[in-house]
């Protein structure tokens, strides 16, 4: 019953609302401003907390996006959902997890950071909205021609399906038993920030909770934002949408109930007021989210399941943002990194490619 309840039209929107719910608690418990929850945010500060980047202010090993992880994998073991599965242009999927950051990075949020972002009144994520949906919208085009990384393939072993989920687990762990030295931004293993957004973050067992009962929630009922707005536009469908929808409008109530909801342009936290950016840098990451056929957080949950080519796509994110942190791509506040404007160029001719390759079944 409980299976079959969360694939409803009303079990979608349930979802949307326990998530536009919890996203703008875990602000209100510590994470940074409009970023209760923003899965390309966090796995960049998690590539800085194991030291791919170097940037002091954005590394933390983010609990939420561990628990996404973990929650669907505990999901899809009780409900015999879990499926090792993978080999479908892998290295693909890694390329276009890697643009995908580069983009989200420059507008400074995935999917979800931007329906919160405008939930918490940043009117410069209606640019990264709209960057969004046509992003998604050039995706669709390439469906209706043929395009496709072809099928996955059952694996031959359920470990090799759980060595991803095992991998989150060992990063958990380490967590635990490496935490953040008082006053210092190094422990034994992990890089911790002293300020800025990688210093704001919710209790450990706050984050964590919430990471776990969102991924189990979201592999129940498939929540997905990209295909919300790829069922929308490909097919009339709005059964994603929905979900969506409730999200953003309940934590937009919310936002307003905790006093955290300041409408406006400027001096919005974590957000530049570059709009062509804002609106491009989108693009190119919901064209890439739609190639590789899910959202960040989509992705996540898919890994847990046992989907190895989502799980290579993560990967992908999280090398993606430390090349943006490394190499002067990703923006701050105070407006796009030196070279992020050539990067999402770059990454947009990337993305048709592979879209116009993906026709003819040449990858």
């Amino acid at each position: 019953m409980i299976r079959n309840w969360f694939a409803t039209r009303w079990g979608i929107i349930v979802v949307g609302i326990l998530i536009g719910v919890i996203s703008p608690l875990l602000q209100k418990a510590g994470n940074p401003p409009n970023m209760g929850i923003c899965v390309a945010c966090m796995e960049r500060d998690i590539a800085g907390a194991l030291g791919l980047h170097r940037v002091e202010v954005v590394q933390y090993m983010r609990p939420e996006i561990l628990g996404f992880v973990l929650g669907a994998f505990v999901s899809a073991l009780i409900f015999k959902e879990f499926r090792p599965r993978g080999g479908s242009a892998s290295f693909v999927r890694f390329i276009l997890g890697v643009f995908a950051m580069i983009g989200a990075l420059v507008f400074l949020g995935c999917p979800w950071r931007t329906l919160l972002r405008l939930a918490g009144g940043d009117f410069n994520a209606i640019f990264g909205l709209a960057g969004l949906i046509v992003g998604v919208g050039i995706g669709t085009i390439f469906f209706k021609i043929g395009y496709s990384l072809g099928r996955t393939q059952n694996l031959a072993s359920p470990l090799l399906g759980v060595s991803f989920p095992v991998l989150i687990l060992g990063l958990l762990i380490i967590f635990l038993f490496d935490p953040q030295p008082e006053g210092q931004a190094r422990g034994k293993i992990l890089f911790y920030s002293l300020q800025g957004p990688g210093a704001m973050h919710a209790p450990l067992e706050i984050s964590l909770l919430a990471g776990l009962f969102i991924g189990f929630l979201a592999q129940r009922s498939r929540f997905c934002t990209m295909g919300a707005f790829r069922d929308l536009i490909l097919f009339r469908q709005f059964h994603l949408f929905l979900g969506v929808l409730a999200f953003a409008i309940t934590a937009f109530i919310v936002n307003l109930i905790l006093g955290q909801f300041k409408p406006g342009f400027e001096n919005q936290p974590i957000a530049h007021t570059m709009q062509v950016w804002n609106f491009l840098g989108m693009v190119l990451a919901g064209l890439a989210f739609a190639l590789a056929g899910g959202c960040p957080g989509r992705q996540l949950i898919l890994s847990g399941e046992g989907d190895m080519d989502a799980a290579i796509f993560v990967v992908g994110m999280i090398v993606g943002a430390a090349i943006s942190h490394n190499f002067g791509l990703a923006s701050s506040p105070k407006g796009v990194g030196p070279y992020g404007p050539i990067a999402v160029i770059i990454g947009l001719m990337v993305c048709v490619i592979i879209g116009i390759l993906g026709r003819y079944k040449k990858i």
